[in-house]
């Protein structure tokens, strides 16, 4: 039960970071695609950057050993973006297609806090 629990973590966990930081990239390099979608959602383009930053530190956060406190904002922090881009989306009025993206990240979210190891954890349960 411990190793699929393990590889199930670190599998949503790549994932994830992957998604995350590929999107932090697009978003810190301000592409077309990525404005545009920003203005026809409502939102200033300079929220692109800070998004991008975000993203990128919160990957860091979940990938290196220790700083359980730092894990929980980041996982909370993605868990806001991609609850937010959701919303966004559903708001505008945009083709479910447009969820894809941002459901997967928030189920690889879930899916890698859920079962990342007590190491990770803020607080350990012995049984």
């Amino acid at each position: 039960m411990e190793k699929r629990n393990r590889i199930i973590y670190w599998i949503a966990t790549l994932w994830l970071a992957l998604g995350m930081i590929s999107t932090g990239i697009v978003q810190l390099l301000k592409m077309k695609e990525e404005v545009e979608m920003m203005d026809h959602l409502g939102y200033p383009i300079y929220f692109l950057t800070l998004l991008g930053i975000w993203k990128i530190l919160g990957v860091f956060a979940i990938l290196v050993p220790k700083f359980p406190i730092l894990k929980e904002w980041a996982y909370a922090g993605f868990f806001f973006a991609m609850s937010g881009a959701i919303f966004s989306h559903l708001a505008a009025g945009d083709a479910a297609i447009t969820l894809f993206g941002p459901v997967l990240l928030l189920i690889l979210t879930a899916i890698s806090w859920f079962f990342r190891p007590v190491a990770r954890k803020i607080i350990s349960y012995n049984s």
